[in-house]
C-alpha cells in the first residue's frame, strides 16, 4: 500500500472556522451545457466536518477513537432541459489531514428518463460501483489504481490549495462528467496550473485527450471560498457536439447548521441564499 503522507497540522483559524459546529452554504447562478445548449439553473456548495468510519465509510453517529474527521462537501445543481428538469448531487468525503485520498466519493443523477448512481470506496485500491438505466450500463463494479480524483480537489482548495496538484499527473475526471457524458471510468492525462493573485486565485484542470477542462476561481487567503468556476467541453453527442463553457457564479453564502432550519418558518433562509 502507498505510504500516507505525513497530516497536515490544522490551524487554529482552521478549528475555529470547521468546527464552530454549523455548516458553509454556498448558492450559484449556473449556466450550464447540456445537449449542446446552455441551460440556467441554480448550484449549491454545501462544505461540513464530520467524524467518518473508516472501514463501513459512513458519517459517525459519535466520536469514538478511529473515526477519520472529514470535510465533506455536497454539491447539487438543478436545471432544466426543454420541459424536463435535471438533478444532480455529487458527494465527496476528503481527510482533513490531506494526506489521503478521499474516502468516498458518490454521485446521483435524475431526470424524466431515469436515474444513474455512481460511488467509489477507497480501499485497498478504488473500488466503483454504478447503477444506471442505459443499455450498456446496467450495474457494473470496477476496481482502479488509486489516483487523483477530480471530485476531491474542492475539498483539499479549502483546506490547503498550495497542495492541489500541478503539472501532469493521472486524475479520475468528475463522476457528473462521467456520468452524464457516458464515459469510461478510468484514469486520464491530466495536467494543472495554481495561479495565486493577490485578492483572488485560479486552479485550472485540463484533460487533453478529453478536450475538457475546469477552472475554479477562489480567494487567496483562508478560508479559500470559492467564487465560481467554468467547465469547458464537448457538449451533445456524435460528430456535430461542439466545446461549450458551463459556468458557476456566487450569489450568496450562509454559515448555518441548516439541518435544525427544517421549519416552513425558515424558508425565508432559501430567499438570502437566492434560491
Amino acid at each position: 500500500a502507498p505510504v500516507k503522507k505525513k497530516p497536515t497540522p490544522l490551524s487554529s483559524e482552521f478549528k475555529s472556522y470547521w468546527y464552530a459546529g454549523d455548516a458553509e452554504i454556498t448558492s450559484f447562478e449556473l449556466e450550464q451545457a447540456r445537449y449542446g445548449e446552455i441551460r440556467k439553473g441554480k448550484a449549491v456548495q454545501v462544505f461540513v466536518s464530520e467524524p467518518f468510519l473508516p472501514d463501513a465509510q459512513v458519517k459517525a453517529n459519535r466520536n469514538q477513537e478511529g473515526n477519520i474527521p472529514v470535510l465533506k462537501l455536497n454539491t447539487t445543481k438543478k436545471y432544466l432541459t426543454g420541459i424536463y428538469p435535471y438533478s444532480i448531487m455529487t458527494s465527496s468525503f476528503y481527510p482533513v489531514a490531506n494526506n489521503q485520498h478521499a474516502i468516498k466519493v458518490a454521485n446521483s443523477v435524475q431526470e424524466w428518463c431515469g436515474q444513474v448512481y455512481m460511488q467509489l470506496n477507497n480501499r485497498d485500491q478504488f473500488e466503483i460501483k454504478y447503477h444506471s438505466y442505459f443499455e450498456g450500463e446496467a450495474d457494473q463494479a470496477v476496481a482502479l489504481e488509486k489516483s487523483i480524483l477530480e471530485d476531491e480537489l474542492w475539498n483539499q482548495l479549502r483546506i490547503d490549495p498550495k497542495s492541489l496538484p500541478v503539472g501532469k499527473f493521472k486524475a479520475i475526471p468528475s463522476f457528473e462528467y462521467l456520468r452524464t457524458g457516458h464515459s469510461k471510468i478510468r484514469n486520464y492525462d491530466a495536467e494543472a496550473e495554481l495561479k495565486s493573485g493577490q485578492g483572488q486565485s485560479v486552479y485550472t484542470l485540463q484533460y487533453p485527450e478529453l478536450n475538457r477542462s475546469l477552472t475554479i476561481y477562489f480567494n487567496t487567503s483562508f478560508p479559500y471560498s470559492i467564487e465560481g468556476w467554468t467547465e469547458s467541453f464537448k457538449s451533445g453527442f456524435g460528430p456535430d457536439a461542439k466545446v461549450l463553457t458551463s459556468k458557476a457564479t456566487k450569489i450568496n453564502s450562509l454559515k448555518t447548521a441548516y439541518w435544525q432550519q427544517n421549519g416552513n418558518n425558515d424558508l425565508y433562509l432559501r430567499d438570502q441564499l437566492g434560491l
